[in-house]
């Protein structure tokens, strides 16, 4: 019998912490924003609780996919040869789908929110609960634990190294969303960047929903996006608004330079 400290466990947990990190990313930054819905005091409790839980969860949602994972991959429903919409929807992908789809609704939301100019206070904004906030925080991150755990599947098959490497995942989302979240504050204009990396977050989980499900439209197949071309799209972004920034505080310096002459 193989001794559960075999030298493969600790490569395999080694490699699964670090999927856990690379997966992550727009998991912490989805929690980061969310997090902010909060009163300021309380924010870093959300961030443990709500992240805590889907620990617990994700360990959960991994021995019932080790045990269950027919149920996940089995089609559920079909739709086919109408023309327009054709499908295969097996519980895996419904989920990813309806992630993509909550996520692209909350960062929308939040951008509109930010387009629209209030006069005095905004009476009609309603306070998200503390409660919402948590399961909010809770369901997306076990919707993004999906590739993780089935990536885990796919290393090994030892469970205490399956869950060691969520626990250490879990943590270490727990001190870096506080970072990001300080960050976030200190430096507004990297907010809106946020939610449109957060909208494309939601574009992806949409990809991969439709490539999970087979789905096509008008006869075309939808393909997954790619984490390169994710990453790619995200750099691509990062220095657009880098760019821009400077550009503006250069227009600015120009303005208060002409004003100054004028002044003279």
């Amino acid at each position: 019998m193989e001794s559960v400290f075999a030298i493969e466990n600790f490569v395999s947990l080694a490699l699964l912490i670090l999927l856990q990190a690379v997966l992550g990313l727009d998991n912490l930054l989805y929690i980061s924003i969310e997090s902010k819905r909060a009163p300021i005091e309380r924010q870093a409790r959300v961030r443990r609780l709500g992240i805590g839980l889907a620990i617990v969860l994700r360990i959960v949602l991994l021995f019932v996919l080790l045990k269950l994972i027919d149920l996940f991959q089995d089609p559920w429903f079909e739709i086919k040869d109408t023309g327009i919409f054709d499908g295969s929807f097996n519980l895996h992908s419904i989920i990813i789908l309806f992630g993509g789809v909550f996520i692209m609704y909350t960062a929308m939301k939040e951008i509109w929110h930010m387009m629209v100019i209030h006069e005095g206070p905004d009476k009609d904004a309603k306070p998200k609960s503390i409660t919402a906030i948590i399961i909010s925080i809770v369901l997306m991150n076990l919707v993004f634990s999906f590739d993780s755990i089935l990536g885990a599947i796919a290393l090994t098959d030892v469970f205490w190294v399956m869950a060691t490497a969520i626990i250490i995942g879990g943590l270490m989302m727990i001190w870096l969303s506080g970072r990001v979240t300080a960050f976030l504050k200190k430096n507004r204009m990297y907010e809106v960047l946020g939610l449109f990396i957060l909208l494309i977050v939601g574009i992806m989980l949409l990809s991969e929903g439709g490539h999970l499900a087979h789905l096509k439209i008008f006869d075309n197949e939808v393909t997954a996006m790619s984490k390169t071309t994710f990453y790619f799209v995200i750099a691509v972004l990062v220095i657009i608004d880098i760019v821009q920034s400077r550009y503006q505080r250069k227009l600015s310096l120009e303005i208060d330079r002409e004003i100054t002459d004028n002044d003279v």
